[in-house]
């Protein structure tokens, strides 16, 4: 096995645990997404959460996490879309928040 080899799998083995790791964590975003959308008395639309921001950023205690943005799309009448959003910091949701909305 050449050094090359040696990284070509690594390259491909830190990719697919990206992957799954990510596919991990939008999964518990959109669960969190339907239960506000529940709790806010609105429907989330699509089924899905979009990654819209991914960045480093410290939290309380001044360790270096990885900041996400979510966005997700609901209505509350049926006939206008609006946006909702999820702020991720590390594992954990720090802030979720819908847009202005018609009841």
């Amino acid at each position: 096995m050449t050094l090359e080899t040696l990284f070509w799998l690594l390259v491909g083995g830190f990719c697919a645990w990206y992957w799954w790791r990510a596919k991990a964590i939008k999964d518990s975003v959109l669960q969190a997404a339907r239960r506000y959308c529940k709790t806010m008395d609105v429907m989330l639309l699509d089924d899905a959460v979009y990654l819209r921001g991914l960045w480093f950023k410290r939290d309380n205690q001044g360790h270096l996490r990885v900041w996400r943005r979510f966005l997700f799309d609901f209505t509350a009448t049926g006939e206008e879309r609006y946006t909702g959003r999820v702020i991720m910091l590390g594992a954990s949701i720090i802030h979720m928040e819908l847009e202005p909305h018609r009841f």
